[in-house]
């Protein structure tokens, strides 16, 4: 067995897999810890699941920044900031990038986006990631920051701010929670299970951030022209509600040889972070070619 550690580190807490170099789709989840705190905790955690399950192959997925094997910006986990994982783990193949390209990756390879050439993920959780396969190549951009539609804007009178994008601030969970709170609901699941069960003021309160979801998205196409557009994240689980919303606001915003791209959920669910970083670890430094 050629033997891949596959770590999905998120701002909270940190999952865990194993997976064979021939078969990085198969990952199997070995722990779910809060994430570290320091830096050094974080190596000695990694050095020490490296030792014991013999790994020489490692794929990391985190919230932030990378560029090659060096963590570049990280703000849940600043102390990532400035690491290099190849000095760190000398001797280790590392395939390092952001949570929502690794994610991406593993639709691209085993997913919604397979055979696909040119898809954009969107990642809606408490915020969103995003990221963008072009010509088979998943996109870095100079910063390693490329395609960051979280931060996509609408508004020309938005007063922006440092820690989350106009349209983090009106289509992400946090925003359907507060849509959920204002009718007197118990946040955004509530909100979503009240559209569900077709309550006309729950359905037209999620048109506000479908159509600034649509407005990104109708945007994407409009540069890009991609095959699929893969939601994922804890809103993927609304997909049956939020689909003929997103439907009708992506295509009033593009031309007609743009409408009808698919608009479709993603494979992995929860467990396309780990997928995907199982695949960089096979992949290593080279994993955003996918073709």
């Amino acid at each position: 067995m050629s033997a891949i550690l596959a770590i999905d580190l998120g701002g909270t807490r940190c999952r865990i897999g194993l997976a064979d170099a021939a078969d990085p789709a198969r990952v199997q989840l070995l722990e779910d810890v809060t994430a570290p705190v320091d830096r050094a905790g974080f190596v000695e955690l990694v050095s020490g699941l490296l030792a014991a399950h013999g790994a020489r192959r490692l794929g990391v997925g985190i919230p932030g920044l990378a560029h090659g094997s060096i963590c570049r910006w990280v703000p849940n986990l600043p102390f990532l900031d400035g690491l290099d994982l190849a000095q760190a783990f000398a001797g280790v193949d590392i395939g390092l990038g952001n949570d929502a390209q690794l994610s991406l990756l593993a639709e691209v390879r085993a997913g919604a986006a397979k055979g696909c050439e040119d898809a954009v993920l969107l990642a809606i959780g408490t915020g969103i990631g995003s990221a963008v396969l072009a010509s088979g190549i998943i996109v870095a951009g100079h910063n390693g920051g490329a395609c960051s539609f979280g931060w996509a804007t609408a508004d020309m009178a938005d007063a922006g701010e440092d820690t989350s994008g106009w349209l983090e601030r009106q289509a992400a969970g946090r925003a359907l929670d507060c849509l959920g709170r204002a009718l007197g609901l118990d946040g955004g699941k509530a909100l979503i299970a009240a559209a569900r069960d077709g309550n006309a003021n729950a359905l037209g309160s999620l048109r506000h951030p479908m159509a600034a979801l649509g407005t990104a998205v109708g945007s994407a196409l409009a540069l890009l022209d991609p095959a699929a557009i893969i939601i994922a994240g804890g809103v993927a689980e609304a997909f049956d509600v939020l689909l003929p919303i997103l439907r009708q606001e992506v295509d009033r915003r593009v031309p007609p040889h743009l409408r009808g791209v698919q608009l479709v959920p993603a494979t992995h669910g929860a467990r396309a972070g780990l997928v995907g970083a199982a695949y960089a670890g096979a992949l290593g430094a080279n994993w955003r070619r996918t073709a």
